[in-house]
């Protein structure tokens, strides 16, 4: 049976929840949502500044600039975040890095292989959904709805995963660590990119709208 030492000695749910090797952040929660949300910060700005150059002679609108912001952060997020996840989360319980103390306490099966595709697949193509609408490149849209999809694809089995267990990875209720980081965190990878694969599915349509009139009327003149 475990001993009551060991249910005690990290701040994670459950209480019981057994930690291998964990060592204490030795960077408070304020201090690691500061780094967290500084880096983002700054990348928000370098992207609207960026984006508010024209954009093959023609400028991009406040809410496509606010959009590829999102990307660029996402890039980072899953690039970075859950890229090192993916590669360290063995150590991770013990590690000081910046990159570890935002972590993820346990590494199961299913946390590493969604962490490791998102950060192989969802990290890069973030940024070159960046590249596409700065280039104005024909397939931005498609990026667009393939990335959103797979974002929303993966926080709804997140959320659906944890209902399941019970919501026993937080203290259910608790204004910070249940609102805050569990459910305004990554609730925001549910709206945002719904709402974006609703704006892909209007462009894409828009396009073969189109592309189906012009047939049509190039059929009309050959007959």
């Amino acid at each position: 049976m475990m001993k009551e030492a060991d249910t005690i000695n990290h701040p994670y749910w459950p209480r019981n929840l057994s930690i291998p090797n964990y060592v204490a952040n030795d960077r408070s929660m304020s201090e690691i949502l500061i780094f967290l949300f500084s880096v983002s910060g700054i990348l928000l700005l370098a992207t609207w500044s960026l984006t508010g150059h024209k954009v093959s002679g023609r400028s991009l609108s406040g809410g496509r600039r606010l959009t590829l912001c999102w990307f660029t952060v996402c890039g980072f997020i899953h690039g970075v975040i859950e890229g090192w996840f993916s590669l360290y989360y063995t150590i991770i319980p013990e590690d000081q890095f910046p990159f570890s103390t935002v972590r993820y306490a346990i590494a199961d099966n299913f946390t590493v292989s969604m962490e490791t595709v998102t950060a192989c697949l969802w990290g890069p193509f973030s940024i070159w959904i960046v590249v596409a609408f700065l280039y104005n490149h024909s397939y931005r849209f498609v990026l667009q709805l393939i990335v959103s999809l797979g974002q929303l694809y993966g926080a709804v089995l997140y959320f659906f995963t944890e209902h399941r267990d019970g919501y026993i990875h937080s203290e259910y209720g608790h204004p910070i660590y249940f609102w805050f980081y569990f459910v305004f965190m990554n609730i925001l990878w549910i709206v945002i990119p719904f709402i974006l694969i609703a704006d892909s599915w209007c462009q894409l349509s828009a396009c073969q709208s189109m592309f189906d009139k012009a047939a049509l009327k190039g059929k009309s003149k050959r007959s």
